[in-house]
């Protein structure tokens, strides 16, 4: 019961991040989880999760678009606008 209660408070913590925030998550979890399976180290499981991480927050951003960024105003709302030029 107590994991499927965790699961659930992580979904819902996911559900409300930019895509870009859900792809760094959940590739640092996925890495981290492949890291400790493949090495058994904690030094595996940190490596995997930096990478997983990364390339999540890589993918996350292009799924976005490559013209359009999330931004947060001082109250936590989400809003949508057009990326800065560079983006």
């Amino acid at each position: 019961m107590k994991k499927l209660l965790a699961l659930a408070l992580v979904a819902a913590f996911v559900a409300g991040c930019t895509p870009t925030e859900q792809g760094a998550a959940i590739g640092a979890g996925t890495g981290a989880a492949v890291g400790a399976i493949a090495t058994g180290t904690v030094g595996g499981t940190l490596a995997g999760a930096a990478i997983g991480g990364v390339a999540g927050a890589v993918i996350g951003r292009v799924s976005e678009g490559s013209n359009r960024c999330y931004y947060r105003d001082r109250y936590g709302r989400r809003y949508v606008d057009a990326c800065p030029r560079g983006y």
